[in-house]
């Protein structure tokens, strides 16, 4: 068998067939060879790791699509190094530096918020970028992900559909994400459209977790008058609000409706079930790495792909009643 052969074998097993694969990598087992990285490095000019750099990895709200990317460069050849950036702008500076430093052959990156500078630095590193879990007609930057204002707008009309008019929205915090701002735009749109003013629309923006969306819920329930429904920005926010209105007596959704944001398995499990945006996490995953990967290998200009985030209706939603509690 010739070297050539044994080397397809083990960085591109998907051009061998699968006899000649399993004589190889019997072989391989059997006299515990490891690859020489740094010569591969050297021959392909390339190191075959790529970066992710994420906002948080508290909770789960990028697990699934980051573990969908995984998968996709493990069958490709590829390591991938994470990174959060808990939110700080000069955090997820310092990790893109860091990780072009140790020579990650692209990166994924989450949103479009960012200096223009760290694009302008990326190109000149020859770096391929790509963005995922927002789509912006504004912007040019290959991305993969959903439309965060369209996929609020459309929950929003749910919400209004059924009578709600005092609406609560607990949101991460808008300044430097693109994600949340565009969310909240997305329920003052339906608000809008439905004759009601955006304007009154009762807002806090907090940190993406349990505690804070329960924190919040204290907050909004002492507007006068209190809202029917409060909407979420994502699911974690939305079972911290759950949780402390249960804390409080309330029952959800005969006293206050609550939605949330991603579809997360939290947003199934809890009770009542939340309704929530379908985020499809593992296509997305899926396909940032697929372009990426074609970004790097190829030179490719990257594209845009918008997928479709979909409204999941369930228990935590229904009509309000009116304050007399009779349902409206």
């Amino acid at each position: 068998m010739s070297t050539a052969t044994v080397s397809r074998c083990l960085n591109a097993p998907h051009r061998v067939v699968e006899s000649t694969r399993k004589r190889v990598l019997s072989a391989v087992e059997e006299l515990g060879y490891t690859p020489n990285f740094g010569a591969r490095v050297m021959a392909a000019k390339r190191t075959f790791t790529i970066g992710a750099i994420i906002p948080t990895m508290e909770n789960a709200i990028f697990a699934r699509g980051l573990q969908a990317f995984q998968e996709e460069l493990h069958k490709r050849q590829y390591t991938l190094l994470v990174a959060s950036s808990a939110y700080r702008p000069d955090v997820e500076q310092e990790q893109i530096r860091a990780l072009v430093a140790r020579g990650a052959d692209g990166l994924l990156l989450i949103g479009h918020d960012r200096d223009p500078a760290i694009y302008d630095y990326l190109r000149r590193q020859n770096v391929p970028v790509l963005v995922a879990w927002s789509v912006s007609a504004e912007r040019s930057q290959p991305s993969v992900g959903f439309d965060n204002r369209a996929s609020m707008r459309a929950l929003a009309e749910e919400v209004l559909k059924r009578g709600h008019r005092q609406i609560g929205l607990i949101s991460g915090f808008s300044k430097g994400n693109d994600r949340a701002r565009q969310r909240i735009q997305g329920v003052r749109d339906a608000m809008e459209a439905a004759g009601q003013d955006p304007d009154a629309l009762t807002l806090i923006e907090t940190t993406y977790e349990i505690e804070s969306g329960a924190d919040a819920f204290d907050q909004l329930m002492t507007a006068a008058p209190p809202p029917t429904v409060l909407m979420c920005g994502n699911d974690v926010l939305a079972v911290g609000a759950l949780r402390r209105a249960r804390e409080r007596g309330f029952e959800v959704p005969r006293d206050i409706s609550i939605t949330g944001f991603d579809d997360i398995e939290l947003a199934r499990i809890v009770s009542p079930q939340l309704t929530t945006v379908h985020v499809p996490h593992r296509e997305m995953g899926r396909l940032a790495a697929c372009d990426l990967i074609d970004m790097i290998e190829n030179d490719g200009a990257g594209r845009v792909f918008e997928l479709e985030a979909t409204v999941r209706i369930r228990e935590s939603l229904s009509a309000p009643k009116d304050r007399s509690g009779v349902r409206a």
